[in-house]
């Protein structure tokens, strides 16, 4: 039986770059679904003319737009099997969804995260604090909790039920490192693929800024050792 699949993308003023985004995405999955965070220029008009459904959360933050999609996927009478999750800033590769969804699908595996290992990264597409941001978490994950994840990539990919089983909180940064410690908690299965990354188009909201930084790092911690104490 053919797989229902959504795919889920939080944007804050991505006018430049989402509609790309959209078209790329293979035609195997059933609803494109962004939801607009405050946007202030054309993202919402040219998400819908490339096909998308568009929602709007108010409440300022990637974990409150990613909660925003999973309620209005609870109350459609036809649920997923798998969601994904992917940025609007076009710094994936929106084609490569085929290798995010097949361990899923083939393998029984519940849960994938695209790594964005450094052969396969444009250069300058991750900044400093991002690369030892992302080695830090990983490596507490690995020694706190025997964790094999070695990137907190947002290009993800979940079973609809086990997303639901996660009972995702987080409403900010900490959205992804929330998802996989949960997973972990929870014992899960998981997989990494490694998958290409380019430079975003436009200024990151997170990573671009020294608050965003400060902010998401504290986040990724603090959860990571709020679970170490569970």
């Amino acid at each position: 039986m053919k797989p229902l699949i959504k795919v889920l993308i939080p944007a804050f003023n991505e006018e430049d770059s989402i509609a790309k985004v959209i078209k790329e995405i293979p035609k195997l999955v059933d609803e494109i679904i962004v939801i607009n965070n405050n946007s202030t220029d054309d993202t919402v008009k040219k998400a819908i003319n490339a096909g998308a459904t568009v929602l709007t959360e108010t409440k300022k933050g990637y974990g409150f737009a990613c909660l925003k999609g999973i309620h209005y996927i609870k109350n459609q009478i036809n649920k997923p099997s798998i969601v994904v999750f992917l940025d609007g800033d076009y710094s994936d590769f929106p084609e490569q969804l085929h290798e995010i969804i097949k361990p899923i699908l083939e393998e029984n595996i519940d849960f994938v995260v695209g790594a964005r290992v450094k052969n396969l990264r444009e250069r300058g597409s991750m900044t400093p604090q991002q690369i030892f941001g992302n080695w830090l978490a990983t490596f507490l994950m690995k020694l706190i909790y025997g964790s094999k994840f070695t990137d907190l990539g947002p290009f993800r990919a979940i079973k609809y039920d086990k997303l639901l089983a996660l009972e995702m909180k987080d409403k900010t940064y900490g959205w992804t490192i929330e998802m996989q410690l949960k997973v972990l908690k929870q014992k899960m299965s998981y997989k990494e693929i490694s998958v290409k990354y380019r430079n975003r188009i436009g200024v990151s909201k997170v990573s671009g800024t020294f608050k965003g930084s400060i902010f998401a790092g504290a986040k990724i911690l603090g959860w990571i050792f709020k679970y170490s104490f569970k």
